[in-house]
């Protein structure tokens, strides 16, 4: 499985606008049927550049369907973004290889 972020920072003229915007567009990327799921992260740290910084994660079904995405869909969805927030918004992006993953199963033992 690979995991294809996308770190935006958002300046806070427009922060509120590009959360909702955001909350739209995941499901949007999720609809090309490219990735099984996506999680929108708050980074917490205080930028020098101020503004506030975004992480989203896709996990993609493998590396082909990733490859479909940017061959099919990715120029697509990324243009509405850029037409709204175009100098106010930060982007880059990153595929990270899942090597294994965990999981904590707590059991009750009343």
């Amino acid at each position: 499985m690979l995991i294809y972020n996308v770190t935006v920072n958002i300046d806070d003229s427009v922060h509120d606008e590009w959360l909702n915007w955001i909350k739209e567009h995941i499901p949007q990327v999720l609809a090309t049927g490219k990735f099984t799921e996506a999680k929108l992260t708050k980074v917490l740290v205080e930028e020098e550049m101020g503004g506030q910084t975004y992480s989203i994660q896709y996990k993609a079904h493998n590396r082909e369907a990733l490859n479909k995405y940017y061959n099919e869909d990715a120029d697509r969805l990324r243009q509405d973004g850029l037409k709204r927030f175009a100098d106010k918004m930060l982007a880059f992006r990153t595929e990270l290889e899942i090597v294994d993953e965990y999981t904590v199963n707590f059991t009750n033992s009343n």
